[in-house]
């Protein structure tokens, strides 16, 4: 590194469940926010999240502290809610999201054709732990991968390394007792 090259900063993104979760974030310095909408979509459905009519006013609130909002639609969808999906998709769009983070194949085609200028992260629900999945990943458009929160420094870095993608990892939080991103059994046994 030359003297007139910096490392870059590490992004910290914090969750948001709610505006006081939000407020807590922006007053503990958190770079981006991410959350979920209460009408679903979204594996965060257990926290308070936002109504749909205060995304224009969360997003203008992140954006007044130069701090950027991703919006979580990381569910798997069916058939019947793909319309409601959509018009998600849009209202996002117009709402000013940095980004939205989803682990349906389809959702990240339907976001792609729906406001291609959005930007997507692969979920830690897609359970993407080595360089092939990040290469998939970027192939399908997305931007960024949350790694899943087994992984190693040194496994971590090599992705980071390999793949021409951002990557992004869980410092503080639970791990699922079968594997990251996919909590079926943690929910078959804690509910």
């Amino acid at each position: 590194m030359s003297a007139t090259t910096s490392p870059r900063k590490p992004e910290l993104l914090a969750p948001a469940g709610g505006m006081p979760q939000l407020d807590a974030a922006l007053h503990a310095g958190a770079d981006a926010i991410y959350f979920g909408l209460d009408q679903g979509f979204n594996a965060r459905v257990r926290s308070i999240g936002f109504r749909r009519e205060q995304l224009p006013e969360v997003m203008h609130k992140l954006h007044a502290q130069w701090v950027r909002g991703f919006l979580t639609l990381n569910t798997l969808i069916f058939d019947h809610e793909l319309a409601q999906l959509e018009s998600y998709i849009r209202y996002a769009a117009q709402s000013g999201v940095d980004a939205l983070i989803v682990q349906d194949i389809g959702v990240a085609q339907l976001a792609q054709a729906t406001a291609p200028q959005l930007p997507l992260h692969a979920s830690t629900q897609m359970s993407i732990t080595d360089s092939e999945g990040a290469h998939w990943a970027h192939q399908l458009g997305m931007r960024r991968v949350v790694l899943g929160r087994e992984l190693s420094i040194n496994e971590i870095a090599e992705i980071s390394r390999s793949v021409p993608i951002e990557t992004e990892v869980f410092v503080h939080g639970a791990l699922c007792v079968s594997y990251s991103g996919q909590c079926f059994s943690s929910e078959a046994w804690g509910g």
